[in-house]
């Protein structure tokens, strides 16, 4: 009996593990779906993925047909800008001569709107015209260049000064070098005269009023060449805030008659326009030598244009806000109607450098050179003696190509011994003229 109870235990507790099985599968089952919930959101992230590329791509395709789109509008509206411009009718250009005031008011006046003008057409006739409403009545004075409609001759717009087209290439442009006053040397007081002569009344034009004088006109810069006569203009001109017109005085002559005192006039015209303004004739004793009775047809032009220049610097109309410069090496020709007070209030000499300030202007040029050593510049400006300040640049520029020859990127104190010898030997050639003072 106690062996079968023995028996029946043992055989229990040996059923005892049989649950085991069950919780494996249970576990497996777990793991089955972890995986596939992993791999599901594997799946949906990669979808997610491509559909981020895919709307990138969209929009960088949806930015690109806008720009393109932006394109065909532009072309769109120049190709209407072409056909509308084919298809309007032309203006014809007129001068006002006189304004008729009738006395009637703006509403009896119909066209115009209170005063009619007679004009003269480029083609010759003259019109008894209107103007638009919009037009600024003020401003249609005698003289003033109209547009009008080509079936009713109203003035339709107000147009600027007829100019030659050679006095807009006068105008100062980028090529002056930012040149200032401190790259001239041995200049301080024809500095400081060129300056409150042009650019104090131009800057400051109230100091002359409190003071309750008149500003002066025109400054004449004199003396030999090679000095810095357009030196100091080019530098005037890189630090003045006003319009700057330079001009070659021979490059006004011109072989018909007539031509040059237009061209004069149109100068002037075009610097009242654009005030402040400062003009700067260069080599003005091709047109202002001294008058002669005597002399063949192209003496006389030169003649006529010389009044015209001397009718447009003191006149009857007022200069305005114009300051006139010129320069020459050769004082003792120019006309004395040129030279008195009233057109050219200041005469300034341009000298030659003594030793101190052909020291200051070797300085300046050889500022930018590469030099290796000590250099004496106190012994190469003695050894100088003679040189002006065009010479002293060129001594730099030989001493410069001294080194090139010697294969250096270096100049040294022989090079510029060097090119003083061989700038004084040139010298040899030059021929000398008495400047004396105007």
């Amino acid at each position: 009996m106690s062996d079968n109870n023995e028996n029946a235990d043992s055989s229990v507790g040996a059923d005892a593990p049989a649950p085991a099985p069950a919780a494996a599968s249970s576990s497996g089952s777990e793991d089955a779906a972890a995986t596939a919930a992993r791999s599901e959101r594997e799946l949906v992230l990669d979808q997610y993925r491509a559909k981020i590329r895919e709307h990138r791509e969209v929009e960088a395709r949806l930015k690109r047909m806008r720009e393109d789109v932006r394109g065909l509008v532009g072309r769109y509206q120049k190709t209407e800008d072409d056909l509308s411009a084919l298809q309007s009718v032309g203006q014809i250009i007129g001068d006002v001569l006189k304004r008729l005031d009738d006395g009637r008011s703006e509403a009896e006046a119909g066209i115009g709107g209170g005063g009619r003008f007679i004009v003269k057409a480029s083609s010759g006739p003259r019109y008894v015209v209107g103007c638009r409403t919009r037009l600024d009545r003020t401003k249609l004075k005698p003289g003033t260049r109209v547009a009008l409609d080509m079936t009713t001759l109203t003035i339709m717009r107000i147009l600027p000064r007829e100019v030659d087209p050679t006095v807009f290439h006068m105008q100062s442009g980028e090529d002056d070098g930012g040149v200032s006053f401190s790259d001239i040397g041995g200049l301080n007081e024809q500095i400081r005269e060129l300056r409150e002569v042009v650019e104090l009344p131009l800057t400051n034009p109230e100091l002359f009023v409190r003071v309750g004088i008149k500003a002066p006109k025109g400054v004449l810069l004199y003396g030999p060449p090679g000095t810095g006569k357009t030196l100091l203009a080019r530098a005037l001109a890189s630090n003045i805030n006003a319009t700057f017109l330079k001009v070659v005085a021979s490059a006004i002559v011109d072989k018909y008659i007539g031509e040059s005192a237009r061209i004069v006039r149109e100068m002037f015209g075009f610097a009242r326009d654009h005030q402040p303004c400062v003009i700067f004739m260069d080599e003005i004793d091709a047109i202002g030598g001294s008058r002669f009775s005597e002399g063949t047809s192209a003496d006389r032009e030169i003649q006529r244009t010389l009044m015209e220049l001397l009718n447009q610097m003191d006149g009857f109309e007022d200069q305005g806000r114009v300051k006139m410069v010129m320069a020459t090496n050769r004082p003792d020709i120019l006309d004395p109607a040129l030279l008195r007070p009233g057109r050219l209030d200041r005469k300034i000499e341009i000298p030659e450098p003594n030793e101190t300030q052909r020291l200051e202007i070797l300085k300046i040029h050889s500022s930018k050179i590469t030099k290796r050593g000590d250099i004496d510049f106190e012994s190469v400006v003695k050894l100088a003696d003679g040189l002006n300040g065009a010479d002293m640049r060129n001594v730099c520029t030989e001493a410069g190509l001294f080194a090139i020859r010697s294969d250096r990127d270096y100049v040294l104190e022989e090079d510029f011994m060097k090119a003083v010898r061989k700038i004084l030997d040139n010298k040899k050639l030059e021929s000398k003229l008495d400047y004396s003072k105007v």
